[in-house]
């Protein structure tokens, strides 16, 4: 191999990657990833090919996934301030991979229907509230603050070498056994990433809840969202993006299907667009942040978004369709990275360790209660006025949402990472 190609493929000296800890959750969240990759197709094609789903059902199987962040984040919060957050990310990954495979089950027995999908729906959206967040706690705990935007970018690379990975052969496990039975490949891969989390090693005091204090405390993490214009500027800006990307989401496989008329193993290739944008914003992500700051990063990252769900709208059938569906996914994977990266890390910077657990949760609670909504905007969109309407909705506004965040001085001059401010006690 010649030196300069194995020096590409060498770790710095200081690396991430070079820490045993922070190796062993880069593995499991490149695994988990990748299964992650087959549920994003094979759950809605089993819908939309399958069972024949219209618009409407598609954000009613949307909003399923959201509904538990609106019910439990705010209480989960305050649990995983009270307890070890590694445990529940492990039970997390395998409740996953039990409630995935479910859907092949049902559909060999003869059981499948849209009510099925809107219970694993529910279920999943129920793990990701409460593991979910107990995952983002526990990178806090193994790597150190001044380099989160740092783990978070490898992070994003973890996810975009599985969305390179994962439409193809998420593609060509749908052609060969069906869109259930591919999910069974994804409970494989979770249950195998839950193995490599429970070798993982980290130190954590839990702090011991009083008696009695439990509504106090959750009081006590909206209040800490509350105070600080930094979050709640956060969390309208992304709670918007939010609702423009569920819009967006419940359409783009319908799009893709009926409008462009692409083949599941098309659709399969088409994602790694997706793949491609995210490693490139992964790579980049870093070095990018660092040069215009956190802030200005997030409202680039938001008209990325924008500007490929709009062009899309656009899209004549044919070849140029295909290429503007591709365009769309590479777009979105380099803003979601962009946004998801210097989001997290703004919010993890600025929040002592004793309140992530209730931040973490009140945050996503935020940012998804505009989610449900625009799902259904999307189904309703598409089913009564066209499925380009419900894409040019998406597109318009999160191109209004850019231009606004640009114009709000406290995301715009955040240009490094705050420091945690300590608060009492309640």
């Amino acid at each position: 191999m010649p030196a300069r190609l194995l020096r590409f493929f060498t770790l710095a000296p200081g690396d991430l990657l070079r820490d045993a800890v922070y190796r062993r959750l880069w593995s499991s969240i490149l695994i988990s990833s990748l299964g992650g990759q087959i549920t994003l197709l094979a759950l809605p094609l089993t819908a939309a090919v399958l069972l024949r789903a219209s618009p409407t059902q598609m954000g009613l199987l949307q909003a399923m996934e959201i509904l538990p962040f609106v019910l439990f984040s705010l209480p989960a919060g305050v649990l995983l301030d009270r307890c070890a957050k590694l445990p529940v990310y492990v039970w997390g990954e395998s409740l996953l991979a039990v409630a995935v495979a479910t859907v092949p089950l049902a559909a060999w027995q003869g059981w499948l229907g849209m009510g099925w999908l809107y219970v694993v729906g529910f279920v999943l959206g129920c793990v990701y509230t409460v593991a979910g967040s107990a995952a983002q706690i526990v990178l806090t705990q193994v790597v150190p603050r001044e380099r989160l935007v740092e783990a978070h970018a490898k992070n994003a690379l973890a996810s975009s070498g599985a969305e390179v990975a994962g439409p193809g052969l998420a593609g060509a496990l749908i052609k060969l056994f069906g869109a259930p039975l591919a999910l069974a490949v994804d409970a494989l891969l979770l249950l195998a990433s839950a193995a490599i989390l429970r070798g993982i090693r980290v130190t954590e005091t839990p702090a011991e809840g009083r008696r009695g204090a439990f509504w106090a405390e959750l009081k006590a993490g909206l209040r800490f969202v509350r105070e600080r214009p930094l979050l709640v500027s956060l969390a309208t800006a992304t709670g918007g993006w939010q609702l423009c990307h569920n819009a967006a989401l419940v359409v783009q496989i319908l799009f893709a299907t009926r409008e462009l008329h692409l083949s599941p193993k098309a659709i399969g290739l088409s994602y790694i667009a997706l793949g491609a944008g995210t490693v490139l914003a992964s790579v980049f992500g870093h070095r990018i942040s660092r040069r215009l700051g956190p802030g200005p990063c997030l409202v680039l990252g938001y008209a990325a978004c924008g500007l490929g769900w709009g062009q899309l709208a656009l899209a004549p059938a044919g070849r140029a369709g295909v290429a503007s569906f591709g365009l769309m996914l590479f777009a979105f994977g380099v803003g979601a990275v962009l946004i998801f990266i210097n989001f997290l890390s703004l919010r993890q910077a600025v929040t002592p360790a004793p309140m992530l657990g209730r931040m973490t949760s009140t945050m996503r609670w935020l940012i998804l209660l505009p989610a449900g909504p625009g799902a259904l905007i999307g189904g309703w969109l598409g089913e009564h006025l066209g499925l380009r309407v419900a894409l040019g909705f998406s597109g318009a506004g999160a191109c209004l949402l850019a231009l606004l965040a640009w114009r709000h001085g406290v995301i715009r001059s955040v240009r490094e990472l705050p420091r945690p401010v300590e608060v009492a006690a309640p």
